[in-house]
Parts: structure tokens; C-alpha cells; sequence
């Protein structure tokens, strides 16, 4: 009795939980969306763009290596920490001043991008899309600090939310979005309308407030901050049993969906699907398809625990990637490519939510979200380099021989997680 009216008291002197405003979790997903715009512009849309040229295979293939930008991100980080915007922009504040020199640079690299012409000369388009993919993760750098120092800890799950819905509706409009306008407009036209859309993000930060704890009364030097970020997360990491094995399980485990992702807007051109029905498949259908896979992959780890569904789940993703190799018999079928890619984005939310909830799980909490930002820098390696070598492979091979080399390339990061569950399981696996 006398403990259950010490926790009754405990808990009458816990504070309220803090309310969210609705002011900034709309400006929260304003800013999502400005994070999502650029991705699929040097993604997916981009090599729709070089495909409709007539381009080669291998120079399709290199746009994978154009978004390293995001994979290497966490290096240059601390600038943004240690020095103060320029003069002009001082006045509103560290990460407001920063993060309204970089909106302004991506607009104008969308711009850049939507007026250059692969078609007479690829080098610049490609050169402007690793620009843009640059400063877009720079913008992704500023606004996560802005989320963090301006949501109290239990509202963070709400303003993630928030982002996460802007993101994903970036990601529509500016992949299945663009490509149907583009047949209509054309290409520079419908991308340029993306760097007007791209003004919303420096509305939204001109509205944010600038977060009371961005300022750093004793800042440290570079190199030092750089070893306190990045040196001893890392250093903790390494030292556990078998980091060397998980980190390869990491870096491959998205190898196969790498190769053949960087390949699908030219195959599908190449079955004789038109634009508007590429931008049917990979739209709404897909993202849906996306959502739902992400939702049942957390029921899954909550059922079963976190080490099995993500066996479970990459080896459906696996076996999900033998949807391409069967479509090239069904080609000019809309239903089919319909089907391929709603399996496929099923399959990719399916295996996320057991893959994330794995890396989050291997963060030590004294270093948390460094960790995960190293570890989730790993996830897409294999995708922006090894990935660049997709349009040499599947030039020498033909797409369909191609699509199931993918598959196989799958299987060894299945074969580490088999290793992994039996010497070095996730917590929840541990007798």
C-alpha cells in the first residue's frame, strides 16, 4: 500500500505533458516537405529525364553516385555548429540564417537544374544534380537541429510525424508528379516549377522561431568537435563483438534493391510503358503500398521480436525483387507494372521497419543519435556507389538477367544476419 501511494504521489507531481502548437507543427511539415522536394529530382525523376534523352545505360546507372552527399553528411555537420551564418543573416539566428542561405541555394539549384539540357550535354545535369543532392542534405542537417531544439523531448514523435508527411508528399509530387507533367509541359518546365515550389521552405523558416538553445557559450573548435561527434561513438562501437560482421550486414543489407532501383525508370521505358502510367505506379499507389508495408514490419517486430522479422522481412524483399525479371514478361501491361511496383514498395516499408527498429537498437545511450546517424549513413552506401556500376551491368547483361543478378545479390546479407542472430543477437533475442 505504502508504495503504491508513494508512485500515486510520484506520479501528481509529474508535470502535464507538453501541448503541441499548431503553428509549429504545421511548419514542421512546411519543412518536411522542403527536406523531401529535392530527393527524387536527383533520383529517380532525374534518370526518368536522362532515360526520355536516349542516354546510355552506364551514365543512368552513375546518377546513384551524385547522392553520396547524403550518405557523408554527418562530416560536415559541425559547421554548421561551430560557425555563425553569414553577416547578413545573422540576425536570425544560427540555424534560421543558415538554413535560409541554404533554401535559397536549393531553389536556385533546382532552377540551374531545370534549365541545363542532358540531351546535348550530361556532364552539367549531372554535376548540378550532385550540387543539388549537396545542399540538400545540408538542408536536412539544419532542419533536424531545428526539430530537435525546438520540440521538448515528448513532442518529438508528433513533430516527426509532422515531417514525415511533408516529406512524403514532396517525394509524390516531385517524382510521380513531375514525370506526368513532363509529358505535357516538359521536362524543364515541370522540374522549374519544383524550384517555386521550393520557396516554401524560406517562408517557413522566416515564420519558425529560432530555437533558444542553438547558441553555444563556449564553442569548440573543429577538430575537437569532431571527435567528440563522430571519434568516440564510433571508437564504442568498434569495440563490441562482432561490429565488423553488422556493420557489412548494414551496408549490403539494401545491396540487391540498390542495384535494380538505380535501373527501373529505364526498364520501365524500355517495356514500352508511358510516363503517365510510370507516375500512376510509383504515386499514390506506391507510397500507400509503402505505408502499409511499414505498419504491418512494426506489428511483425512487436510479434516476434526484432531479429526474426528482419530475417522474415528481407528475405521477402528478396524474393519481392523477382517481380522485375517477371514483368519483362508482361511488357506494355499496365496491371502488371501496377502490381511490380506496389509488391516492391510493400516489400521496401516491410523491411524498413524491421531494419530501422535493428539500428536503433544497436545505439548505445550515452551516444544515441550520433550512432544512429553513422549507422544510417552506412544503410545507403552500397546504393551510391556500388549502385553506380548498375547500368554497366545491365548493359553487358540485358534487364532481364540483370533484375535476377539483383536477387542474388540480396542473399549474402542474409547470410550475415543468419550469423548475426546466432552469435550476436539483437536484445530482444538474448536468452
Amino acid at each position: 500500500m505504502t508504495r503504491r501511494r508513494a508512485a500515486l504521489a510520484e506520479y501528481a507531481r509529474m508535470e502535464p505533458a507538453p501541448k503541441i502548437s499548431p503553428k509549429l507543427l504545421g511548419l514542421m511539415t512546411v519543412l518536411g516537405f522542403s527536406s523531401g522536394l529535392p530527393l527524387a529530382l536527383s533520383g529517380f525523376t532525374l534518370r526518368m529525364w536522362l532515360t526520355s534523352e536516349h542516354l546510355g545505360l552506364g551514365v543512368i546507372g552513375l546518377t546513384a553516385n551524385i547522392g553520396l552527399a547524403y550518405s557523408l553528411k554527418f562530416l560536415w555537420a559541425p559547421v554548421f555548429d561551430e560557425l555563425a551564418p553569414p553577416v547578413g543573416l545573422r540576425r536570425f539566428g544560427r540555424r534560421r540564417g543558415w538554413l535560409l542561405l541554404v533554401q535559397a541555394l536549393l531553389a536556385l539549384a533546382i532552377a540551374a537544374l531545370a534549365l541545363s539540357d542532358p540531351g546535348s550535354g550530361v556532364g552539367p545535369t549531372l554535376t548540378i544534380g550532385a550540387c543539388l543532392a549537396f545542399i540538400s542534405a545540408s538542408q536536412d542537417i539544419l532542419i533536424d537541429a531545428w526539430r530537435i531544439e525546438t520540440f521538448a523531448p515528448r513532442l518529438q514523435g508528433a513533430a516527426l510525424a509532422g515531417y514525415v508527411w511533408g516529406y512524403r508528399g514532396a517525394l509524390l509530387i516531385s517524382g510521380a508528379g513531375v514525370i506526368a507533367w513532363s509529358s505535357s509541359i516538359g521536362w524543364d518546365r515541370a522540374i522549374l516549377a519544383m524550384a517555386v515550389l521550393a520557396l516554401l521552405g524560406p517562408l517557413a523558416t522566416l515564420l519558425a522561431p529560432e530555437p533558444g538553445r542553438s547558441a553555444h557559450e563556449t564553442p569548440l573548435g573543429f577538430a575537437a568537435r569532431f571527435a567528440d561527434a563522430v571519434r568516440a561513438p564510433l571508437q564504442e562501437f568498434l569495440s563490441r563483438r562482432g561490429a565488423l560482421v553488422i556493420i557489412a550486414f548494414i551496408i549490403l543489407f539494401r545491396l540487391g534493391e540498390a542495384l535494380a532501383g538505380v535501373m527501373v525508370a529505364p526498364y520501365y521505358t524500355y517495356l514500352g510503358f508511358n510516363r503517365a502510367v510510370i507516375a500512376v505506379a510509383n504515386g499514390p499507389i506506391s507510397l500507400a503500398m509503402t505505408l502499409v508495408g511499414a505498419a504491418l514490419g512494426g506489428w511483425l517486430v512487436a510479434r516476434i521480436g526484432v531479429g526474426r522479422a528482419l530475417l522474415l522481412t528481407g528475405f521477402f524483399q528478396t524474393a519481392a525483387l523477382l517481380m522485375y525479371p517477371a514483368l519483362g514478361l508482361f511488357s506494355h501491361q499496365p496491371h502488371m507494372l501496377i502490381a511490380t511496383s506496389a509488391l516492391e514498395s510493400f516489400a521496401e516499408g516491410f523491411a524498413d521497419a524491421a531494419f530501422l527498429t535493428y539500428l536503433s537498437g544497436l545505439c548505445n545511450i550515452a551516444f544515441t543519435a550520433t550512432q544512429y546517424a553513422l549507422l544510417s549513413s552506412l544503410a545507403p552506401l552500397a546504393l551510391r556507389t556500388i549502385g553506380g556500376l548498375s547500368g554497366f551491368i545491365a548493359a553487358a547483361t540485358g534487364f532481364i538477367p540483370f533484375f535476377i543478378i539483383t536477387t542474388f545479390a540480396a542473399l549474402p546479407a542474409m547470410a550475415l544476419m543468419l550469423i548475426i542472430l546466432k552469435f550476436y543477437p539483437p536484445a530482444d533475442t538474448r536468452r
